[in-house]
């Protein structure tokens, strides 16, 4: 059976072309790696490389045996990885940032029931109204509501927030209310955080799109409690989700109504960001309880991984 070092060395070695080299990305000295390429041959009984001018390069039986030495040290990660698994407990501290919006109702319960089943596990959770940066959060875990944010982690969608128009009734005492969006510029307008300060575009069954360039906010809040409020309260029209909108009337029946009902406005995605590649086994378990727990009313469709 060969030894992983020596084949290890060897392989950076054919990566490198330099001993110095592949010696220094080892973290070995060169007498060592040297020490063990000479091993290697021995037990093979031919040499490996040879050099010509300041590299070294690889002998036919070389440029053939490394293929196999990396299929072996392949093997041999992929056996480690599943001895480690089977040993990882799922425990320790997860940093874990969530969108302002999901900050109450689902999210916060999915979290007290992860915790209940896992003993071992201490989360810090934060609020958020602000995606993260790119290179930042590469071991923290987010629920993010709006479309990707393009920050180099992962955005696994869960599922769309359906949005509609809405106003307070009070806030049309006194003013038409609006017929079709061309109409919508001449009204005041609350968003969340100055978040369609971007050509909004609005789809109607017969009439098809209106591209609607929406007016400064006299109000940017950053947060859907505080737009609902202030919507609710007669200060203008704004885009609200679905569910929080319908929440907000069974609590306060008749402060708000839809405007332009015919007129459908784009979804708001909630999703997952987390860093690529193989996450640890906790940082799996959260995400994997978060897609099961998601509620049902919300799965329109299939997760989508960008």
């Amino acid at each position: 059976m060969q030894d992983l070092q020596e084949l290890e060395g060897f392989v950076t070695v054919m990566a490198c072309g330099s001993l110095t080299e592949a010696a220094r990305r080892l973290g070995l000295p060169k007498s060592t790696l040297s020490r063990r390429l000479s091993q290697l041959e021995s037990r093979l009984g031919q040499p490996l490389l040879h050099r010509r001018g300041n590299r070294l390069c690889a002998t036919e039986a070389g440029v053939l045996f490394e293929r196999y030495s990396q299929q072996i040290l392949h093997l041999a990660r992929q056996g480690r990885q599943a001895m480690d698994d089977l040993r990882e407990e799922v425990s320790g501290e997860l940093v874990v940032r969530v969108h302002s919006s999901c900050a109450r109702g689902w999210f916060p319960h999915a979290l007290q029931h992860f915790l209940a089943g896992y003993p071992g596990v201490r989360i810090t959770l934060h609020t958020e109204t602000r995606a993260p940066l790119t290179g930042t959060a590469p071991n923290e875990i987010w629920l993010w509501v709006g479309e990707d944010p393009q920050c180099g982690l992962r955005h696994e969608v869960l599922c769309h927030w359906p949005c509609r128009l809405y106003a307070s009734p009070d806030y049309f005492t006194g003013r038409a209310i609006p017929q079709h969006p061309r109409e919508l510029s001449s009204y005041d307008w609350v968003d969340w955080l100055n978040e369609n300060r971007d050509t909004l575009l609005l789809q109607h069954q017969h009439e098809g799109e209106y591209a609607f360039q929406p007016p400064p906010s006299r109000l940017n809040a950053d947060n859907y409690v505080l737009q609902l409020d202030a919507i609710a309260k007669g200060e203008g029209i704004g885009v609200l989700p679905v569910r929080f909108a319908e929440g907000y009337l069974n609590a306060h029946p008749g402060c708000l109504q839809v405007c332009l009902p015919e007129w459908q406005l784009p979804s708001l995605p909630v999703g997952l960001l987390y860093s690529f590649g193989r996450q640890p086994k906790k940082h799996q378990a959260l995400l994997s309880h978060l897609r099961s727990s998601l509620p049902a009313e919300w799965r329109e469709q299939p997760a989508v991984e960008n």
